[in-house]
């Protein structure tokens, strides 16, 4: 495993339940702010159960993808953390 790779699956698992963490702002917890892109292709290989890649999600309020069941399975999986939603999208943006 990277080391970029462990670090940001480390910073995922931080993220408490009801909150949510834009894709760049992980990269730049991780140490690569500009790399948001490969954050989001790490949550999308993610298969540990036990790392929270819902909570990860577009800065715009977007959901952005989810590899556990698509996009409603991810906003299902928010709204009962109790995340703000507005149609499909976060209630605000990040």
């Amino acid at each position: 495993m990277s080391v970029f790779r462990e670090s940001v699956l480390t910073v995922v698992s931080r993220i408490p339940k009801g909150s949510v963490m834009s894709y760049g702002e992980v990269a730049r917890r991780a140490g690569s702010p500009g790399a948001s892109r490969a954050v989001g292709r790490i949550m999308a290989s993610n298969v540990d159960p036990l790392i929270p890649c819902h909570r990860v999600v577009r800065s715009d309020g977007g959901l952005g993808g989810y590899n556990r069941g698509g996009i409603s399975q991810k906003k299902k999986l928010l709204q009962s953390e109790g995340v703000l939603m507005h149609g499909g999208r976060l209630a605000v943006s990040m």
